[in-house]
Order: structure tokens, then sequence, then C-alpha cells
């Protein structure tokens, strides 16, 4: 089975690229240099991973995260050989309502910046969605974490700052709240969405929010780390992802955040190390 990996050289493409390898299946790693020419390759493609996206830096790069979600997702759909498509979106897109299931509405403020990331992940969605093939889907993801995440994330900036100088402050009050996946688990269930989900749209995430406060004590507990936030620090929070549709068809997630976070630390001491 080919399996072609778009944003191989990002944290989740890599860890699905590996993944898919080691069952057995041709894996086409497509990276930002080699987009360009899979574009225009004519090749059939299999089972395609959507993997490219901008985090950190979008607000910095509206161009760039436009073209990241949804241009060349729709390059992608019109111009690529492929048996399925997994296009990964974004938990993120809960941020304005009231509820985080799949069928709920999505409001958004194109005017906000922050929304930005928002907007664009959407119109990826919808080129997704609008596409008559049964075979592409749409996976909305929470924040993933594991060895090698680097510190584009919330999480991985708190343990390089914390394993750096033993101290984080953060700009996020500790009553913010977040879901968190492992990529073990992100992977598992990523992988049996693109060759056999049932539905087009799913939620993969822990399903549990994790306060700022809680991964705080925990820090403290096994490191010593002195974790506090700034005074103007503004609380955010989500909506509980629901994860019915996805634990019904390929089962919950297993692994805990607060239970993994020792180990992560100790990765990223080790890194300092290094």
């Amino acid at each position: 089975m080919r399996i072609t990996a778009l944003g191989a050289g990002g944290f989740i493409g890599h860890h699905l690229a590996v993944h898919f390898r080691d069952l057995g299946h041709e894996v086409v790693a497509v990276d930002r240099a080699g987009l360009p020419a899979f574009l225009t390759g004519g090749g059939e493609a299999g089972h395609v991973l959507y993997c490219i996206g901008l985090t950190g830096d979008f607000r910095t790069r509206p161009l760039d995260t436009a073209e990241a979600h949804a241009g060349i997702v729709a390059q992608v759909l019109q111009r690529v050989r492929l048996e399925s498509l997994l296009y990964l979106s974004s938990t993120r897109l809960y941020a304005r309502a009231e509820m985080a299931r799949e069928d709920v509405p999505l409001p958004v403020q194109p005017a906000a910046a922050s929304d930005l990331y928002n907007v664009t992940k959407l119109a990826g969605e919808a080129l997704c969605l609008s596409d008559p093939r049964p075979g592409i889907r749409v996976a909305r993801l929470s924040n993933v974490y594991g060895p090698g995440m680097g510190v584009a994330s919330f999480l991985g900036q708190v343990l390089a700052e914390g394993a750096a100088s033993g101290r984080v402050l953060l700009r996020q009050s500790l009553r913010s709240a977040k879901d968190y996946i492992a990529i073990a688990d992100a992977v598992r269930l990523l992988s049996a969405i693109a060759l056999n989900g049932g539905a087009r749209l799913y939620n993969v995430a822990s399903g549990t929010n994790t306060t700022h406060d809680a991964l705080a004590r925990e820090l403290h507990r096994a490191f010593g780390w002195q974790v506090s936030a700034t005074e103007d620090a503004a609380a955010l929070r989500f909506p509980r992802i629901d994860i019915n549709r996805v634990s019904v068809e390929f089962g919950a997630p297993v692994h805990s955040i607060l239970d993994d976070l020792p180990a992560l630390g100790r990765s990223h001491r080790q890194e300092v190390a290094c």
C-alpha cells in the first residue's frame, strides 16, 4: 500500500510516516522542498496524509498560512491521483464555540488576528468535505505532545524553558486549560481514520482538559521547577472536546499528559544537557 505523507518534515507528519513504514507500507515522505515536484509529478499518490500547517507564527505569515491550510490542499484535490486523503485540522476551531462536537456551528471573527488560523483551517476543511469522494476525511487534532516535539507548541516551550533554567513564566493564567493527546495515541487514531474511517470528520483528542495549574504542580513535584504566570495573564479555556465518534469506532486514547509529563521533562533536560 502506498502512503504519501505531506509535511513529513514536521513532528506529526514524521511520526505518521515512520508508523506506516514500520507496518511495511511504501511511504513517500514529502517535505517542503519536495512539494512542487509532487504537485506536478502526476503519479499515483495512494493514501495521502495532509500534515502541512503553520502554528505559532501564523499571525506574522498570513499569506503563507492561507497557502498551507487551503491553497495547497486545493491543488492536491485537483491535481493528484489519490485513493484517500486525511486533512489534519485543529480543535482550535472550537475556541468560540459552546460545545466541541463535530457537528456544531463554529463562529469566527475574520477581523481578529488570532482567528486567521481558524478561518484558513475552516477553508481547508470545507474544500475537503465538499469533495464528493468518500475517502476525503478531516481530523481535528488537539495539542499533540511527545519526545522531539520542539518548542513550537505551548507545552514544548514550557518544557524547554524549565529544562534550561528551572523556572517558567507563563503568559497565560494558571486557570487556563487545554486538551493534550500523546503522539502515540494520535498516530494510532489518525492512521485508522485515514484508511478505515466511516465518517468524514473526527475529533482526535484526549477528551480531558488539563489546567496550567495542574501542569505546574506536576512539574514542581517532579523537578522542583517554579512555574508562575504574569499578573495580567488571561485565562484561556476551551470546551471539553467530544471524542465519542472516534472512541466508538477505534477506541479511546490511553495516555495521560500528567502521567507522561515527568518523562517528557527528563527528555528535554537531556536535550539541554547535550
